[in-house]
């Protein structure tokens, strides 16, 4: 039995942790173990990798193949984002689609049909993968892509391992010609000035914002718009030139220990925040970045969610759909800056058309990601959150989640009994399950 959290540290469990390198160790577990869910690097916030029996996919991490030609990559489900990197970077390939850390799988990220800053433009994962092996209760390996089995592949994309084992990705990477960024900074002044922004700037690849949480009256959601392309060869200065596609090794700092629950308050957030929008220039401005900087600046931070002290705390991500999403985050924007509970990482982008089966998170719109202490004042909050965002028809990102309450969950996701029908056909026994997936009635 170990001690188990994911990302958030709450909430917490004693459970076996069981690990398997080979397929027929993953089979032997599962043929004794009636309940039980996959779990990779423990990235997801909440509760949607805990049950009282896990299997652990992190040993399960090689690489099948990789064509330099053509930048297809076939690996096992446990191998990290960052492993993949350091194989396909120097070869002038890039990952189509990367959340905000390098350490997670790829399982991990197929099963919560990660999105990145480009989502606008290439959408989610699920878009580059041209097949997924998923291991299902029956004891059957299943070859599923858009074209073969697509009911399957659609149901795990977006599915946080409710449908089975992912065991092996067949992913289309992308070609770059540095691993470096031409970033675009600009600072605006309000929430109306960055959707503005982003808008009048939706032909750029990548595109974030951090966003002050914090800010009221005519500086309600002043925000930094950070822009970015894959710098080419020609940008790049003589020091970079020299290797282009060089994967950059920084310091790591570390948080070692807990801080104690006032360390982030609302007057360190509101201070942190005003200092860093003031910090960035009026006007906009252009830099060449590497690829670390601009997609990972977190990881940089070992143990970077020991800040929020023993309490734990989550993330709260949203989605609007794109009539709705100015109304919605000024509402949402209001009620936070008026509790005082800001959010220390508040992050916006802007997603691209997508409608999929199954659970994936992203629609056409914009989507808010904020960090939460657990307290009773910030559940409070994101209850009142939460009414917001089902008002104006939006719904929130499993893969975050440690809280939202069934009724909730269903009502906001209009695929939830197709999911829950097709999951009594695949699983007929339940035997995959989360805590989460208990919590929502999956």
């Amino acid at each position: 039995m170990k001690r188990i959290s994911n990302w958030g540290n709450t909430p917490t469990i004693q459970a076996p942790l069981i690990p398997f390198h080979q397929l027929r160790q993953l089979k032997e577990i599962l043929r004794h173990t009636p309940s039980v869910i996959a779990r990779g690097m423990g990235r997801c916030y909440g509760d949607s990798a805990l049950n009282n029996t896990i299997i652990s996919t992190t040993d399960f991490n090689q690489i099948i193949s990789f064509d330099a030609s053509t930048g297809v990559l076939i690996c096992q489900s446990g191998l990290t984002l960052n492993a993949i990197l350091n194989t396909i970077v120097p070869a002038g390939w890039f990952l189509p689609v990367t959340p905000g850390t390098k350490f997670v799988t790829i399982g991990g990220a197929v099963a919560a049909n990660v999105h990145g800053k480009n989502h606008h433009v290439h959408g989610s994962l699920s878009h580059h993968l041209q097949y997924i092996d998923v291991l299902t209760s029956d004891g059957n390996i299943n070859r599923c892509s858009p074209e073969e089995q697509s009911d399957l592949f659609y149901m795990t994309c977006g599915g946080m391992g409710l449908t089975g084992v992912i065991i092996e990705v067949a992913i289309q990477l992308v070609p770059i010609s540095s691993s470096y960024i031409r970033q675009k900074t600009m600072r605006a002044n309000n929430l109306d000035t960055i959707m503005d922004y982003f808008e009048s700037h939706h032909d750029w690849t990548y595109s974030v914002a951090w966003i002050d949480s914090l800010a009221k009256g005519s500086s309600l959601g002043r925000s930094v718009l950070m822009l970015g392309e894959h710098a080419t060869r020609d940008e790049l200065s003589r020091r970079q030139s020299k290797q282009p596609l060089h994967r950059r090794s920084k310091r790591k700092k570390s948080i070692p220990f807990f801080l104690p629950t006032w360390a982030l308050n609302s007057w360190t957030v509101r201070l942190f925040n005003m200092a860093y929008f003031h910090s960035t220039q009026k006007r906009a401005s252009t830099t060449i970045v590497d690829v670390e900087s601009f997609f990972y600046p977190l990881d940089h931070i070992h143990h970077w969610n020991k800040c929020y002290g023993t309490r734990g705390f989550t993330q709260y991500q949203c989605v609007f759909p794109l009539h709705s999403s100015k109304d919605g985050l000024t509402q949402l924007l209001h009620n936070i800056s008026d509790s005082g509970q800001g959010s220390f990482l508040a992050v916006l982008k802007r997603f691209g058309k997508e409608s999929l089966p199954g659970l994936s998170f992203p629609m056409e719109g914009y989507t808010l990601a904020l960090d939460f202490p657990m307290t009773p004042k910030t559940c409070q909050l994101m209850h009142d959150l939460d009414t917001i965002v089902e008002r104006y028809n939006g719904r929130l990102y499993l893969a975050k989640d440690s809280r939202m309450s069934a009724s909730f969950f269903k009502t906001t996701n209009k695929n939830f009994d197709s999911f829950c029908l097709f999951k009594d056909q695949i699983d007929a026994i339940h035997q995959f399950e989360s805590l989460q997936s208990n919590r929502l009635g999956l």
